[in-house]
């Protein structure tokens, strides 16, 4: 659960990043998009590098699922303590609210990222969300967050993420043996913090910029 978690984590500040690009024009994101599209070609034809990528980060979801109910299931039933964790709880990180809520803001970025994938990959139709207009790529993204639904959606959404992000990366870190002194948790935890701040404020930028019509295309 560790190691999946932080390769999504990984992958969410590279989207992060590539979804500011809307901020420097149109073109630039279109650009972006249509890279993804072609990477290392033509060593590999097509998108196929993106689709390879796309089943590498589906089977880390599955697996970074599969693991949580494990573990879960193991705090549940205790197992004669074996299962659960020994520090105190007041000064345990995993008694804070992010930690108590980490299957339920799973459930909503599950339920979140079905959506996002039906209305930007899988059916942006549906959405009123074509790609063929003069803004291109971009076009879909200005006519998503042009909408208020789809902006509270993306909050809560993000809201959603910086709490399992700011409790799962200092776990991660915990499990995979470097919390190994108070400094050390301390250091851990602000990183967290910070990690999780930078995804929601950077997720959140453009759509808010998009819907106050501070940053539009040519529609």
């Amino acid at each position: 659960m560790a190691v999946t978690g932080l390769v999504l984590v990984l992958f969410l500040l590279f989207h992060m990043f590539g979804n500011l690009k809307i901020l420097i024009s149109v073109e630039d994101f279109n650009h972006y998009a249509g890279f993804l599209r072609t990477i290392l070609n033509p060593i590999l034809p097509g998108d196929s590098f993106l689709w390879m990528f796309r089943c590498v980060l589906l089977l880390c979801v599955v697996l970074h699922i599969w693991s949580a109910s494990r573990v879960t299931k193991q705090n549940v039933a205790g197992r004669g303590g074996a299962g659960r964790y020994s520090i105190k709880k007041s000064l345990s990180p995993n008694n804070t609210y992010a930690a108590r809520t980490m299957i339920w803001s799973g459930i909503i970025i599950v339920l979140f990222v079905i959506m996002h994938l039906l209305q930007f990959t899988i059916a942006p139709a549906a959405f009123g969300n074509p790609h063929d207009g003069p803004d291109g790529r971009a076009g879909m993204v200005f006519t998503a967050f042009g909408n208020w639904i789809f902006i509270v959606i993306y909050v809560i959404a993000m809201a959603a993420i910086c709490a399992h992000v700011s409790h799962g990366f200092w776990s991660a870190f915990a499990t995979l043996g470097a919390n190994v002194s108070g400094l050390t948790r301390k250091v851990l935890r602000l990183c967290s913090w910070a990690v999780g701040a930078v995804i929601f404020v950077g997720f959140l930028v453009p759509p808010f910029l998009i819907f106050f019509n501070i940053v539009g295309g040519a529609n």
